[in-house]
């Protein structure tokens, strides 16, 4: 806090010292601020009360599809041989199912690599919402040699 002593000729001082009214002006400012209550938005909703006589529904079981790749690159929906133009079409066959099917997608180990990122690009294309990898630990390789670094 800065205080003003006054003048050197020994007369009174005739300001006022504000700084004891600012910071009582300061501490109950705060004291306000801490006391006012948290602004809630909320908005109450009367959910419905269940049943106890009636019998959950059933849960749903989306269709699952499965694209597979072989050695031979030859492309399989389901386990049935199909080209590029079916695939695209079976695609966009799903998109029109309500809940979507899941979309899995298992390349054989032997499958070659560009029929695999052709038939991505495919799915990627269609604009699939539910898709996935299986089976991704039959690739994992682990290295036993002695300078191979650990398996996380």
């Amino acid at each position: 806090m800065a205080m003003s002593g006054g003048k050197d000729d020994g007369s009174p001082m005739m300001e006022m010292n504000t700084t004891p009214l600012i910071d009582v002006m300061l501490v109950l400012l705060i004291m306000f601020i801490i006391t006012i209550p948290v602004a809630t938005h909320s908005v109450d909703i009367d959910l419905p009360v269940p049943n106890p006589n009636q019998p959950p529904p059933p849960p749903v079981k989306p269709t699952v599809n499965k694209v597979t790749i072989t050695r031979e690159n030859q492309v399989m929906w389901n386990g049935q041989p199909l080209n590029n133009s079916q695939l695209v079409q079976n695609l966009h066959t799903t998109l029109t199912m309500n809940p979507e099917p899941e979309l899995q997608f298992e390349p054989d180990s032997e499958a070659g690599y560009d029929m695999a990122a052709k038939t991505l690009q495919v799915i990627k294309a269609s604009k699939v919402t539910k898709f996935g990898f299986v089976h991704n630990e039959l690739y994992y390789q682990f290295d036993k040699s002695p300078n191979a670094p650990a398996a996380k």
